[in-house]
């Protein structure tokens, strides 16, 4: 195995690690990925936290930094709960 797959594999088994394996659920709105799906049950209430949990949640995903860009403008615009209902416009949360 060359080592880019290696150092591939690892980054792969990390971010299942550190963000779950994917819930189950459907988005209870009309999410822009639906697809995306972040459990965020259980996060401590750290802004922060959320933003890491959505944005590695959309890289896994494939989802191009500008558009990660954007979703962080936008997220971070706002307060606590503006935060949240920006995760729930652009991720299936659970």
């Amino acid at each position: 195995m060359s080592r880019n797959m290696e150092r591939r594999f690892d980054e792969d088994q990390y971010l299942d690690e550190v963000y779950g394996e994917e819930p189950d659920g459907e988005c209870t709105a009309d999410c822009k990925y639906p697809e995306i799906k972040v459990r965020l049950v259980g996060e401590d209430g750290n802004a922060f936290a959320i933003l890491g949990r959505v944005s590695g949640a959309m890289r896994k995903a494939g989802v191009s930094k500008e558009e990660r860009d954007q979703f962080f403008a936008e997220a971070m615009s706002g307060d606590y709960d503006h935060l949240l209902q920006t995760c729930m416009k652009w991720v299936n949360v659970q």
